[in-house]
C-alpha cells in the first residue's frame, strides 16, 4: 500500500475530514489533499505527528517498504507489538517484550536464548536445535553486536 492510500484509510477510519487532519498536524487542507492524491509525501516532522496521531509506525505510514524485525529477539515487527519510548513514540528497532518504558528486558544473550528455546520448541525442533539457530542469528542483531 502506498503512503497516499495509508493516509486516506487512517483518516477515514477515524471519521476525520481533510480539514480536521490538517489542523491536527499543522498543515493546510491542500497539503493533506496533495498527500492523498500522491503528489507529495509528508515531511519527516509531519510523519512523526501522523504516527502519534494515528498510533502507527512511520514505517506503516510509508506503506511498510521494509520488513522490520526486533533487533533484540529477531521477531518480525508489526505496529501492535512494536515498542514505544516513554514519550509514546514508536521505537521501530524493538518489540514491546524486549524494550518497554525505556528499558531492555534482556541484558544478556544467554537468558534470552534460554527463554526463546524453551518457548519455541515443538515436535519438529527441539530446544537444543532452536538454541543453536538463535546462537548463530541473534548476535548479528543491533542490540547484541559488540
Amino acid at each position: 500500500m502506498e503512503t497516499k492510500d495509508v493516509i486516506v484509510q487512517l483518516r477515514t477510519a477515524r471519521g476525520m475530514s481533510q480539514d480536521a487532519l490538517a489542523e491536527q498536524v499543522f498543515v493546510t487542507r491542500q497539503a493533506v489533499s496533495r498527500w492523498e492524491n500522491g503528489e507529495t509525501v509528508p515531511n519527516t516532522d509531519t510523519l512523526k505527528l501522523l504516527s502519534k496521531l494515528f498510533d502507527v509506525s512511520i514505517n506503516t505510514l510509508l506503506g511498510s517498504p521494509r520488513q522490520l524485525v526486533c533487533q533484540c529477539c529477531g521477531m518480525p515487527l508489526e505496529d501492535s507489538i512494536t515498542s514505544k519510548e516513554p514519550d509514546g513514540s514508536f521505537n521501530e528497532d524493538y518489540c514491546k517484550w524486549c524494550y518497554a518504558d525505556g528499558q531492555f528486558a534482556y541484558t544478556d544473550l544467554d537468558t534470552l536464548i534460554s527463554f526463546c528455546a524453551e518457548h519455541m520448541a515443538n515436535e519438529i525442533q527441539s530446544p537444543e536445535q532452536i538454541r543453536q539457530c538463535l546462537e548463530g542469528y541473534l548476535p548479528t542483531l543491533k542490540h547484541w553486536k559488540k
